[in-house]
C-alpha cells in the first residue's frame, strides 16, 4: 500500500455528470471522466485489507457480495496511485473480459463490500477500474492476442450477451474454433440493445467485438437457433455447444386492460430505439414523444425506460414501485458486506426530477388496472396504495389499503418487471432440463446440462442476474467445455 494513511485523508470523488437538462438533449454517454491526479488519489484510498471484502464474489441475503469476476481490487488500484496503468491494465484482464463494459454498468457489488464502507464512503472501485481499460484503448495497449495454436476442436456459442462473449473469449484463447450465432442484426446481445446509449455508447462494443473477430471468432447474426437452424443440426455440426442465450421472457402484468395499445413491454421501447438511434429505421418504434408516460417496475430496465423517455420529450413520467422506498441508510437488517439496500437516484431519476420538479417514482404501489379510450388506447390505469407492516395470511407480504385508490393518466405505459427465464425453444429440441424456474439446468461452477456437449452459462442457467454475474458464469463454463474436450484445462 502506497499511501498507508490515503483512506483516512482523501475523502471519495466520483466523475460528476453532465447537467441533466443537456444530457437529455441526445444519447451520449452522461458521465464526465476525471483527470489522472484525482484517479491516483482515489487509487490511494484502497487500505489493501487482509481480507479484501470487495473481490469475495458471493451471495448474501441472494444478493451479491462482492465482485464475481474476483477482481484484483487492491492490486490495480495500488498500481494506479503508483503511476503503472500499463500493469494495472494486465491486472485486470486477468479477471475480466470486458472492464469497459463493467466499469460502465455494473452496479459496483464490489464497492458495496468495501471494507472501507464499514465506516466511510467506499473506495471508488468501478471509476478506477473504466479508467483502466479507457487508458488501454487510448494508449493502444489493447491489441488482438490471437491464439498461438488451434486445437481443431469447434465450438458454437448461441448468443452474444455477455456470457456468450466471456465463453467465446476464453474458448478462442485455448485453441478452439470458435462460432457465436446471434438472432439480432448487430453483436452484444444485452449490451448492444437492452442497455441504452447513454449508458453504454455502442461504438465501445463494437471496439470490442472486432477485436475478438481479429482473434478469430466467427459471428453469424440474424441467424435465430431453433427456427433458422435447428438445435440437433448445431449439435451435429460442432463438438461442443454453450448456450448464452439470456433470459428473454418477460414477466407480464395480466390485469384488466392489459390488451390495450400503449401497454408494452421495456424492451420492446428499448430495443427498437437504440436501433433508430444507430441510424436504422425500425418498423416496431415506439415513441415517448408528447406522451403521458408511466413506468411500472424499478430497477435498471425502469430507470433506463425514464431516460430513453425523457430523451424521446414525453409530456410527464411517473415511475412505480412495489415495495416500499428504501431508507437512506443501512437498515440494521442489512449489514455490511450485504449489498446496502438503500435509497439511490439514478440518472432517469434525476432527469425527470431536473426537469418535472419531483423524483418520479412513486412507492408502495399497485397497478390494479388499465383503462382504455373508445378507440382501445390505453388513457389510464389504477392503483392502490401497500401496506408493507401487514401480511396477508397465505398471500403478498404486504395488504391493500382501504380507500387508497387514484387514476393517473396515460398514454404509454411501460412493463419493466423483470424476466422469467429464457425461450423455451432450444431447450425442446435438444431435449435440455429445466429447473423449477424454468431456467436451463446445469450446476453452477460446472455448467454442463443433461446433454452431453452442452452447457449452460449465464442468465438462460441463473436467471436475471447482472453482466458481471454473466461474464463469471461465460468465463467458467468456457472452463468446463474445454475440459470436456480436451480432458483437461487450463482456463481460470
Amino acid at each position: 500500500m502506497g499511501n498507508p494513511t490515503g483512506f483516512k485523508t482523501i475523502d471519495r470523488i466520483v466523475p460528476t455528470d453532465r447537467d441533466p437538462l443537456l444530457r437529455i438533449l441526445d444519447w451520449n454517454e452522461f458521465h464526465d471522466h476525471m483527470p489522472e491526479g484525482e484517479l491516483r488519489s482515489q487509487g490511494a484510498r484502497c487500505m489493501d485489507c487482509g481480507v479484501p471484502f470487495c473481490h469475495t464474489g458471493d451471495l448474501i441475503a441472494n444478493m451479491a457480495a462482492g465482485c464475481p469476476v474476483k477482481n484484483l481490487i487492491p492490486e490495480w488500484n495500488d498500481l494506479v496511485y503508483r503511476g503503472r496503468w500499463r500493469d494495472a491494465l494486465d491486472r485486470l484482464h486477468k479477471t475480466n473480459n470486458f472492464p469497459e463494459f463493467t466499469g460502465r454498468v455494473c452496479p459496483a457489488p464490489c464497492e458495496g463490500s468495501c471494507v472501507l464502507g464499514i465506516t466511510s464512503p467506499p473506495v471508488t472501485i468501478k471509476n478506477i477500474e473504466c479508467s483502466i481499460i479507457d487508458r488501454g484503448f487510448e494508449e493502444g495497449w489493447v491489441k488482438p492476442n490471437p491464439p498461438k495454436s488451434r486445437t481443431g476442436k469447434t465450438v458454437a456459442v448461441i448468443g452474444s450477451g455477455p456470457a456468450g462473449l466471456a465463453a467465446a473469449t476464453q474458448l478462442n484463447q485455448a485453441g478452439h474454433l470458435v462460432t457465436v450465432y446471434e438472432r439480432d442484426d448487430r453483436v452484444g446481445g444485452l449490451l448492444m440493445y437492452g442497455i441504452p446509449n447513454m449508458k453504454l455508447e455502442k461504438w465501445i462494443v463494437d471496439r470490442r467485438v472486432d477485436l475478438l473477430r481479429s482473434e478469430g471468432i466467427e459471428f453469424v447474426v440474424s441467424c435465430q437457433i431453433g427456427v433458422d437452424i435447428s438445435a440437433d443440426e448445431l449439435k451435429k455440426k460442432f463438438d461442443a455447444i454453450v448456450l448464452a442465450t439470456g433470459a428473454t421472457r418477460p414477466r407480464d402484468l395480466k390485469i384488466p386492460g392489459r390488451e390495450l395499445k400503449g401497454v408494452e413491454f421495456a424492451m420492446d421501447f428499448l430495443r427498437p430505439n437504440t436501433k433508430a438511434v444507430l441510424g436504422d429505421s425500425p418498423p416496431d418504434f415506439i415513441s415517448a414523444e408528447g406522451k403521458k408516460v408511466v413506468v411500472i417496475g424499478g430497477g435498471d430496465t425502469g430507470n433506463d425506460c425514464l431516460g430513453t423517455s425523457m430523451r424521446q420529450g414525453c409530456e410527464s413520467l411517473v415511475n412505480f414501485e412495489i415495495v416500499p422506498q428504501p431508507p437512506m441508510e443501512r437498515a440494521p437488517n442489512n449489514p455490511w458486506p450485504q449489498w446496502p439496500r438503500v435509497f439511490r437516484v439514478d440518472y432517469g431519476h434525476e432527469e425527470a426530477a431536473t426537469k418535472f420538479g419531483d423524483d418520479p417514482r412513486e412507492f408502495a404501489i399497485e397497478t390494479l388496472e388499465f383503462i382504455g379510450d373508445e378507440h382501445g388506447n390505453v388513457k389510464a390505469l389504477k392503483t392502490c396504495d401497500l401496506d408493507w407492516n401487514q401480511v396477508t395470511e397465505g398471500g403478498p407480504p404486504f395488504v391493500r389499503i382501504p380507500g387508497s385508490e387514484r387514476v393517473f393518466e396515460c398514454d404509454l405505459v411501460l412493463l419493466a418487471l423483470g424476466f422469467t427465464g429464457p425461450e423455451p425453444t432450444i431447450a425442446e429440441q435438444l431435449g435440455l432440463e429445466l429447473d423449477v424456474r424454468t431456467n436451463f439446468k446445469a450446476e453452477y461452477e460446472r455448467y454442463s446440462t443433461n446433454v452431453a456437449g452442452v452447457f449452460a452459462a449465464g442468465d438462460c442457467r441463473r436467471g436475471q442476474s447482472l453482466i458481471v454475474w454473466a461474464i463469471n458464469e461465460g468465463r467458467g463454463a468456457a472452463r468446463e467445455c474445454d475440459r470436456y474436450l480436451m480432458g483437461d484445462t487450463k482456463l481460470p
